[in-house]
C-alpha cells in the first residue's frame, strides 16, 4: 500500500509558494490514491493536471503500481480544515451538529477550536403574541460539529 504521509510530502513541498493547499490523501488497498485539493481563490484543471504529473515523476511505478487521481475538494464537500473555513467567512454554510440539529447560517469566524454562526431562530418576545425572527449569533465548539458544507443558493 502506498504511503499516505509521503505522497502528502510530495503534494505539499509542490505547492508552496502558490494559495493551493493539500486538503486530504487517501490511498485504497488496490493502491488507488487520491489528492484533494482546494485553494483560497480557485482550482484549475491545469493546477490538478500538473500536481499530478509533479506527485507521478517523484514515485516509482516499477517498486509499487499505483492508480493517482488529483482533484480539487468540491463545493459540496464538507469543510475539513481550518483555512477552508476562513476562506468562507461572511458566506452562507449548512452546519449539520452532533445532535442532528441543521442550521443554515452565515459562517461569521472560525478558530481551531469553534465556529461563530450567525442565523435566523424564531423566539418568543414579551409583549408579543407570536414569536419573532431574531438573528442568533452563536458560537458552537467544533467538537459539537458534525460536518459543514458550503450552502450555494439557486433561487
Amino acid at each position: 500500500m502506498m504511503d499516505t504521509a509521503k505522497i502528502r510530502a510530495l503534494a505539499e513541498e509542490r505547492l508552496a509558494g502558490s494559495d493551493l493547499f493539500v486538503v486530504d490523501v487517501t490511498c485504497s488497498p488496490a493502491n488507488e490514491v487520491e489528492v484533494l485539493v482546494d485553494s483560497d481563490s480557485s482550482v484549475a484543471i491545469e493546477d490538478c493536471v500538473e500536481l499530478s504529473r509533479a506527485i507521478e515523476a517523484s514515485l516509482d511505478r516499477d517498486v509499487e503500481d499505483f492508480a493517482l487521481t488529483v482533484s480539487s475538494a468540491g463545493i459540496g464537500q464538507p469543510l475539513r480544515m481550518l483555512r477552508q473555513y476562513r476562506r468562507l467567512i461572511g458566506r452562507p454554510v449548512e452546519v449539520v451538529l452532533l445532535s442532528g440539529v441543521k442550521l443554515l447560517a452565515e459562517l461569521r469566524d472560525a478558530t481551531e477550536e469553534s465556529v461563530t454562526l450567525a442565523y435566523e431562530e424564531k423566539v418568543a418576545v414579551e409583549g408579543k403574541k407570536r414569536k419573532q425572527l431574531v438573528e442568533t449569533v452563536r458560537e458552537y465548539p467544533l467538537s459539537e460539529v458534525k460536518s459543514t458544507r458550503e450552502y450555494i443558493d439557486f433561487k
